[in-house]
């Protein structure tokens, strides 16, 4: 029996994207933090990628553009009130606004972003990051 309706995708060139993480580099963001960009979705602003902080990194505090997904794979992360830990996961809604963001421990976690994020100090904007952004870092990791 078939289907009761087409399947096929409308664009036979959508594939589905493979990383070996393995093989990226990890790229220097400032002094103690390094990140490997997975994927950047320019179709959606979308972008997934692997943060690596030294005990004692502090983010600025910032403000999320789009709603985020963070996972901890070691170490710990002190955030707004609390403590994330090895296996935590948050789900950072659109519009939530984080105050300074501390590695506690030597920490790797990934972060899936549905857009940009603002960072910013009491002198004003220090950084905004979004998919573009995650591309060129992408790209310094990934040489051709």
């Amino acid at each position: 029996m078939g289907l009761p309706q087409d399947i096929s995708p409308f664009n036979s060139e959508v594939m589905d994207t493979m990383v070996a993480a393995k093989d990226r580099q990890w790229v220097p963001t400032g002094e103690n933090a390094w990140i490997k960009v997975l994927w950047t979705g320019s179709e959606s602003g979308r972008w997934a990628a692997l943060f690596r902080w030294n005990r004692g990194y502090v983010a600025d505090a910032h403000k999320h553009l789009s709603a985020a997904h963070t996972f901890v794979l070691k170490g710990r992360l002190e955030v707004r009130d609390g403590v994330l830990e090895a296996g935590d996961y948050v789900y950072e809604a659109n519009g939530m606004v984080h105050e300074t963001t501390t590695a506690l421990e030597d920490t790797e976690y990934l972060f899936i972003c549905d857009g940009p994020v603002l960072f910013y100090n009491d002198g004003g904007f220090t950084q905004y990051i979004g998919w573009e952004q995650m591309r060129q870092l992408e790209e310094a990791g990934n040489p051709q």
